[in-house]
């Protein structure tokens, strides 16, 4: 069913009216009713939760929060991984006026401790085992934090003020007080959520959003494309609600135009929830396009060469199908039979087994997605519509459209967005999307505006005759090679990792004399090719230093590099034997790497990629 909308918002893009975001779920709870909200898979079933149902239970919370003693401008944390409580959560903070802080579930009770103090959390609300765990180690030392409510099933302990949300809701559903009282009394500009940076670069700052700025950016974004959405969609949550992108784009935006959203188990289990859900509608970083487009191609590879013959046959139409889709024009003539039989044969199927066969369109941010995966879905007919943003941005401030899409671009502003660029190519950004600043920390504040309020993104892009962004590095992560020449590792990363044998990849060169690169091979891909070349029995760690491999890496370094400047060639490189991962320090909860941290703890490794010369 498609949505019955005015041609165009107000000016200010928010709807009369409309003052807060649990204002927004109450109105869309009064229009949908019985209707399915969530989705959650529980005993190997999936149940559905009414929007009735939702709200009876943020209700419930709400009331508990109260009487815990939650005022308006009080801090609560959640510390749990998605799942439907998230959103209550979330939702009953906010109807006390109150701002809550999300943790991702994978944050070391360290970082929890840290994010808990800074923002002076006086409540704590917690996913499962591992959440709670890590938060006893250190509740010692979080000496604001009243009580913690877990979302499990735990052990309570009401003296020491910890409560499962069984008990939770069901005293606050005791509790008498006016909640639509609540929700009207906040305003636009009263703050809503404190979410801490990744902290690529150091400690993380709070990043302090307000009611107006996530109801500004969801309805910025959705301006263009009212009718590309309907009431009937189905989304599939997996990112982090406690990342800005999935927040705004895959929380709060299918709330707005009615959309019910199921919640994925985990990552681990993401393609058997895609495949059950087949959601018609995903928000991602481009990690996940990254594996299936890889996953594609290494189970084509061992396929028969006739099977081979015929995918590769369907690439191509795929490849000249690309200007079709990305300029939404019509096929026609031949080349529509031959894109049918295609679809026939191959792309339908494949489809139909990623459970990706009733998805109209996929939003990727967080990160820059490669041409080439970009071009993989595109052709096939799956519509990905890469944006951009940053959490201080709510987040988003570009996105592709339907009627033009750009691989490599981020597409052009949201409506009531300017951007421009400094004289260092620096991405500077307006709109009420942007932040009201960093939590208790003014100077950080001042520094990332300019005098005339843009916000200074620390990105570095160009932008084109149709004013589609393209974002071609971090400013502070461009490298500076010992002649001088400022060279973009984020490119050069994108570029290597298209080949299926590498999956992470560092560029390191800042100050030296050429490039290198600390390379985590695609451990799945290369145990495939070493038994084919007669290569057995080999642990991680003798693989990356045997001679046929350090062969191989050689020739699809050379390959991928050879429409690079001679400057940015890549020299030396080193293979790792083990993936990078959070819990090991290289990256972020959103897979962006710690440069500072991976210098640092390879910092033998690199220096022996640089001899010193006599």
């Amino acid at each position: 069913m498609q949505l019955n909308r005015p041609n165009s918002p107000p000016n200010d893009l928010i709807p009369a009216g409309l003052n807060s975001i649990p204002k927004l779920f109450l109105n869309q709870t009064k229009r949908y009713g019985n209707k399915p909200c969530v989705a959650y898979k529980k005993d190997g079933v999936w149940h559905d939760l009414s929007w009735n149902d939702m709200w009876e239970r943020v209700k419930a919370l709400s009331g508990f929060l109260r009487d815990m003693g939650v005022r308006p401008g009080d801090r609560v944390g959640i510390f749990s991984p998605n799942r439907y409580e998230w959103w209550v959560s979330d939702l009953a903070i906010l109807s006390l006026g109150a701002v809550d802080v999300p943790i991702y579930a994978t944050n070391s009770a360290h970082e929890a401790q840290y994010i808990l103090n800074h923002s002076e959390a006086v409540g704590l609300i917690v996913g499962g085992d591992e959440q709670f765990g890590r938060v006893m180690t250190v509740r010692d030392e979080l000496p604001n934090l009243r009580f913690i409510i877990c979302l499990d099933p735990q052990q309570e302990d009401p003296q020491n003020h910890i409560y499962n949300i069984s008990t939770a809701l069901s005293k606050g559903q005791n509790i008498s007080w006016d909640i639509s009282a609540s929700i009207e009394a906040i305003g636009r500009d009263d703050l809503a959520t404190i979410m801490y940076t990744s902290g690529t670069t150091g400690p993380p700052k709070g990043v302090m959003l307000t009611h107006k700025n996530f109801l500004a950016n969801v309805h910025q974004a959705l301006h263009d494309f009212w009718d590309q959405v309907f009431e009937d969609d189905v989304l599939l949550s997996f990112l982090p609600l406690s990342h800005s992108l999935e927040r705004t784009a895959g929380y709060y935006m299918p709330i707005t135009w009615g959309a019910k959203v199921a919640f994925a188990e985990d990552f681990s289990k993401l393609q058997e929830n895609l495949t059950e859900i087949r959601p018609t509608c995903i928000v991602s970083v481009p990690r996940l396009y990254e594996k299936i487009h890889a996953g594609v191609l290494s189970k084509v590879a061992q396929a028969p060469q006739s099977k081979q013959r015929l995918f590769y046959w369907a690439l191509n139409i795929a490849k000249e199908n690309l200007p079709f889709v990305c300029q939404n024009k019509p096929r026609k003539g031949i080349f529509a039979l031959k894109f049918l039989l295609a679809d026939k044969l191959i792309f339908s199927k494949l489809k139909r087994a990623l459970g990706m066969d009733r998805l109209r369109f996929a939003v990727s941010g967080g990160g820059p997605l490669s041409v080439s995966d970009a071009e993989f879905f595109l052709g096939m007919g799956i519509v990905i519509l890469e944006g951009y943003g940053l959490t201080e941005t709510t987040p988003i401030t570009n996105v592709n459209r339907y009627t033009l899409i750009k691989p490599g671009t981020v597409g052009p502003p949201v409506p009531g967005t300017i951007i421009k660029l400094s004289h260092e190519g620096e991405i500077l950004i307006k709109g009420p999307q942007v932040m009201k600043g960093y939590f208790k920390d003014e100077t950080a504040t001042k520094e990332v505006f300019t005098e005339d309020g843009f916000f200074k993104s620390g990105d570095v892009g160009a932008i084109d005759q149709d004013g589609y962004l393209a974002i071609t590095d971090r400013l502070k992560e461009i490298i500076v090679t010992s002649g001088g020449k400022n060279i973009s590792p984020q490119n050069i990363e994108n570029r290597l990792k298209e080949s299926r044998f590498i999956e992470q990849v560092a560029v390191i060169g800042d100050r030296r004399k050429y490039l290198s690169a600390l390379i985590v091979p695609n451990f799945e891909q290369l145990t495939q090719w070493a038994l084919q070349n007669g290569i057995q029995e080999q642990s991680k760690e003798e693989l990356v230093k045997h001679p046929k491999v350090i062969e191989l890496y050689e020739k699809e370094i050379e390959e991928l590099m050879s429409i690079f400047a001679r400057v940015e060639q890549i020299r030396k490189f080193t293979l790792l034997p083990n993936e990078w991962t959070q819990q090991t320090g290289e990256i972020t909860p959103t897979m962006k790497l710690k440069r500072r941290v991976i210098n640092k703890k390879y910092q033998d490794l690199i220096e022996a990629m640089y001899p010193k010369e006599f």
